[in-house]
């Protein structure tokens, strides 16, 4: 028991004597949505598929998820990259899709928003596309 107390505590004290670099070396990004293929209706109660296809600029981005924030009636969508920031990168861009699953849960027609880019004033630019309820 004493040894495995020892080595314990040997091990502690050897990693808190490590250097440890706090600083993420990632950050998160909102990616453009470059093209988005919606049902032309949905049925009420019934799933069906969105697809999202984007761009990513090098391989220093990879897809971390799909952003979906309900308001209402609206829907507002965006692809999250994860983008290593010490890394040495390859300049290929790299075409994803990625597919999603709605339910249509509401009687309304459904407004989703998907994101586009930001403008020269910093804004949000966005796609609208209205799917209506059966």
């Amino acid at each position: 028991m004493k040894k495995i107390s020892l080595f314990l505590l040997g091990l502690l004290v050897f990693t808190s004597c490590l250097n440890h670099d706090d600083s993420p070396n990632y950050k998160f990004e909102y990616m453009s949505i470059d093209e988005a293929i919606t049902p032309e209706s949905f049925t009420f109660g019934e799933s069906d598929t969105i697809t999202v296809k984007y761009s990513l600029p090098n391989d220093c981005y990879t897809f971390d998820q799909i952003y979906y924030e309900t308001q209402d009636t609206t829907r507002i969508v965006a692809v999250t990259a994860m983008v290593l920031l010490d890394a040495d990168c390859t300049e290929e861009i790299v075409q994803e899709e990625k597919k999603f699953v709605v339910t249509a849960s509401q009687r309304e027609d459904y407004i989703f928003k998907f994101f586009k880019g930001k403008d020269s004033n910093d804004e949000n630019i966005f796609e609208e596309v209205i799917v209506p309820v059966n």
